[in-house]
This record gives C-alpha cells, structure tokens and sequence, in this order.
C-alpha cells in the first residue's frame, strides 16, 4: 500500500501507462499483418490504433518525467484513456468487425488494463491534491 501512498505514484502510473501504450502501439503499427490474421482485426483498424498510440505515448512519457505533472494534463490523459476503453467496448458489444476469440481477448485485456491506467490515474491525481 505504500506505493500508492508515494509521493511519485502518480508519475510511476504515467511512466507505466506510457511504456505499456507504447509497446501496444509499436506491435500493432509494426504487425499488424500477423496480427489481423490472429485475431480477425482489420489490419487498417490495427495499423490506425498503433499510431495513435505513439504520440500518446511520448505525451504520456513525458508528463511522467514532470516533477508536478499539470492537473489538467493529466486529466486528459485520463479521458482519453477511458474513451479508449469505451471505444474498445462499443467496438466489441455492437458488432462494428468480426474477430476471433483471441481478438476479443485482445481487445478486451487491453480495455481492461487502460480502464486500471485511468483508475490509478485519478487516485494519482487525489493523492496529490490531498494535504500532506
């Protein structure tokens, strides 16, 4: 429990958040081929998500590497994590594309573990705001 009581918890979340979206980014821009056939993805669907990735990663990155991250930054940050995961849901509930089981789990495991990025996020941002 100490961790999330630090002082750099916030920062270590971004810096996580930012190596997980750019390791996501860099295997779905640089294969996504392999991996539409994986999973059922559209290979442009795949392609397109990575490269969205890459600069949100960087931003990501670099508010990690901030001393005081900009609140309201941050709370970028964590919309667009939680409309990734909305649009992760939506891409799977209504049917917009046809993947297989392992596409399903992969979309899903990922809208799982953005959702957990936000979430953290906002605790970062309380315990920030909290009186020391």
């Amino acid at each position: 429990m100490s961790f999330v009581i630090s002082p750099h918890f916030l920062r270590r979340v971004l810096l996580a958040d930012a190596a997980l979206s750019g390791a996501a980014g860099l295997l779905m821009l640089s294969a996504a081929a392999p991996l539409a056939g994986l999973t059922g993805l559209p290979e442009a669907l795949l392609r397109w998500a990575g490269a969205s990735l890459l600069p949100f990663a960087a931003l990501v990155a670099w508010l990690g590497t901030r001393e005081r991250p900009a609140r309201g930054a941050v709370v970028a940050v964590v919309v667009a994590n939680a409309l990734w995961v909305v649009d992760s849901v939506l891409l799977l509930a209504l049917g917009w594309f046809e993947p297989n089981a392992l596409g399903y789990a992969f979309v899903a495991v990922q809208a799982l573990a953005v959702a957990l990025f936000a979430e953290a996020q906002v605790i970062g941002l309380r315990r920030a705001q909290a009186p020391a």
